[in-house]
């Protein structure tokens, strides 16, 4: 440096980038470079790392968390989604992708159930019982509901099996009842994924199958 240079000036000739002056503000990164290499640099872009995302996740998930995992617009994964749910069906292959529970997940096809239970279950299916699912399915149409107004229901006490409902994550505690104080129960998101239902509207309509379910409107709302 040189007297000319003036004082609290350097020249960067040694590391060959520029050195701020002082009182100069610092430059930053570009904001949004981050290591995670860019979309189109990857093999297939941004529809096989879409594919990549769905193929390890375990639930259902949302428009919004896939597009910032893949730092594009929930427009455009939309339309990716679209995209993908088309070529699945139009390949005849042996998965399909849906939307369920308010999210998307890679799904095996109905139609493969039967190989899927040979192969995965092996005859060593873990199933509700009979008490189990006639319970679920009064939660699930009069949610939400008391314990004791599903015994008066079903006629016998459902203490413990709404106990197994809780702990296989199918029902959860939705608060208390404002009258009476009992606690309220409903069915959780792991119900609509097990299932495979958007939400609760997409639940069958009780009539055909049980003409009397007029009957649940007997009992009183604080039972």
């Amino acid at each position: 440096m040189s007297d000319e240079d003036g004082p609290g000036v350097t020249t960067g000739e040694t590391t060959g980038s520029p050195v701020p002056v002082a009182g100069e503000p610092v430059p930053q990164d570009e904001p949004g470079t981050s290591d995670v290499p860019d979309l189109d640099d990857l093999p297939g872009g941004a529809r096989a790392a879409l594919e990549a995302v769905l193929m390890v996740v375990q639930h259902p998930v949302e428009e919004i968390q896939l597009a910032a995992a893949l730092d594009v617009t929930v427009g455009q994964v939309t339309e990716l989604l679209a995209g993908l749910v088309a070529d699945y069906d139009d390949a005849a292959r042996g998965f399909e992708l849906r939307r369920v529970a308010g999210g998307w997940r890679i799904y095996s096809r109905a139609e493969f159930s039967p190989v899927l239970e040979r192969f995965v279950l092996d005859g060593q299916t873990s199933k509700l019982s009979q008490a189990a699912l006639e319970t679920l399915a009064i939660v699930a149409y009069r949610q939400p509901v008391s314990r004791a107004r599903v015994s008066a229901v079903r006629g016998v006490n459902v203490d413990a099996v709404m106990r197994t409902l809780v702990t296989r994550g199918l029902v959860e505690d939705a608060g208390n009842d404002p009258e009476t104080g009992a606690t309220l129960y409903r069915t959780t998101q792991m119900f609509l994924h097990k299932l495979g239902l958007t939400s609760l509207d997409s639940l069958p309509a009780l009539a055909p199958f049980l003409p009397e379910v007029d009957a649940l409107d007997d009992f009183p709302a604080g039972v």
